[in-house]
C-alpha cells in the first residue's frame, strides 16, 4: 500500500464533511486533484472507502474503519510533536508517573507544581491508574516512578511513604447516615452514589468492594473531580465516597456530613513506588526525592 499522510487528512475531511468538494476546500485542495487522490487510495489499499450518493459521500464500512485509523495516527502524531517540543525550549529530562486517582487529584498538583519549579529543565507526563496497575508496571519497568495505596504480592519494588489519608462517606447534611460516626460499607450499598467517572481508578476499586461483597452499586451520576463529587453530594444526588483531604476544602463551601468507614481498606496511605531507588534515572531520583521531602523540605 502506497498513500502518505495528506491522502489520510484528505479523507478525514471528505468523511467528516460528507462531501468530496467541501473536504477538498478543508485541506485547500481543487476537487479535481482530491477526486484523483481518492480514486488512488481506494486502489492502494483495495476496496471502495466511499459510497457515492447523489447529495455527497459516506464512508464503506472499509472507509469507517480507516477514518477511526487516520484519527488515531494524527491523534499520536499531535503527541508526538508536543512531546518533541518542549526539548527544543530547553528541557532536558522526561519522567514518566502512574498514580492512582486519590493521589492523582489530592496531593500530586501541588507536589508536581514544586517540582517543576525547582526543575525546569524537566517535562513529566502524568498517567492515572489502579494502583495494581501501577505496581506491576514499575516492577516491570514500563514506568520508573508511581504513587499508589496498595501493594502487589510478589511484586518486585519499593515503597516510600508518601503521604496519609483514608477514604470516608460523604453525605447531605440531612440525610439519613448523617446522624451515623461510622458505618460498614455494605450497610450503605442500598443508597444511590456519586461517583468519579467510569475508567477513574477509584471507580473501578469501589465498583470491586462491592462486588466483592455480592452487590452492584446504584451510581446515580459520574462526574470528573472529587470537588464536583461533593458539590452533587451537598446538593441532595447521592451519597459518595472520597478521601478526607477532598472533603476538607470542599465542606468549607458547602454542608456535608462525613462518616467513617469500618473497612481496613479505608486507609489509604499513599506511597512511592520505585523499583530500585538506586537505579533511577537522574530526573526520576529528582522527582521521587522531592515527593519524599519531609513537610519542612517541602515549604
Amino acid at each position: 500500500m502506497q498513500y502518505d499522510l495528506i491522502d489520510l487528512r484528505l479523507f478525514i475531511a471528505i468523511a467528516e464533511a460528507r462531501n468530496l468538494t467541501r473536504g477538498a476546500e478543508r485541506v485547500h485542495l481543487a476537487p479535481s486533484s482530491a477526486s484523483h487522490r481518492m480514486r488512488l487510495l481506494e486502489a492502494a489499499i483495495g476496496t471502495p472507502l466511499l459510497i457515492r450518493e447523489p447529495r455527497g459521500v459516506r464512508p464503506t464500512r472499509a472507509g469507517e474503519a480507516l477514518l477511526r485509523h487516520a484519527r488515531q495516527v494524527f491523534a499520536q502524531l499531535e503527541q508526538l510533536h508536543a512531546d518533541l517540543a518542549p526539548y527544543a525550549k530547553g528541557v532536558r529530562g522526561h519522567v514518566s508517573l502512574w498514580a492512582n486517582t486519590h493521589a492523582t487529584h489530592a496531593f500530586l498538583p501541588d507536589s508536581l507544581a514544586t517540582f517543576l519549579q525547582r526543575h525546569p529543565q524537566v517535562s513529566i507526563s502524568l498517567e492515572e491508574h489502579t494502583s495494581p496497575e501501577v505496581v506491576m508496571a514499575v516492577a516491570r519497568g514500563e514506568v520508573e516512578v508511581g504513587v499508589v495505596a496498595d501493594m502487589v504480592d510478589g511484586a518486585e519494588v519499593e515503597l516510600i511513604p508518601y503521604r496519609a489519608d483514608r477514604l470516608v462517606l460523604i453525605a447531605p447534611a440531612d440525610h439519613p447516615l448523617a446522624r451515623q460516626p461510622s458505618t460498614a460499607f455494605a450497610a450503605v450499598l442500598d443508597y444511590p452514589f456519586v461517583m468519579l467517572h467510569s475508567g477513574s481508578a477509584i471507580h473501578t476499586f469501589t465498583m470491586n468492594a462491592a462486588a466483592a461483597l455480592g452487590r452492584h452499586l446504584e451510581v446515580r451520576i459520574q462526574v470528573r473531580s472529587f470537588e464536583a463529587v461533593c458539590r452533587m453530594v451537598s446538593a441532595g444526588v447521592g451519597i459518595g465516597l472520597v478521601p478526607r483531604s477532598a472533603v476538607a476544602e470542599a465542606s468549607a463551601r458547602q454542608p456535608l456530613a462525613v462518616i467513617e468507614l469500618q473497612e481496613p481498606w479505608a486507609r489509604r496511605d499513599l506511597q512511592v513506588c520505585v523499583r530500585k531507588r538506586e537505579l533511577l534515572s537522574r530526573f526520576a531520583a529528582d522527582l521521587v526525592a522531592c515527593l519524599t521531602d519531609s513537610e519542612e523540605e517541602r515549604g
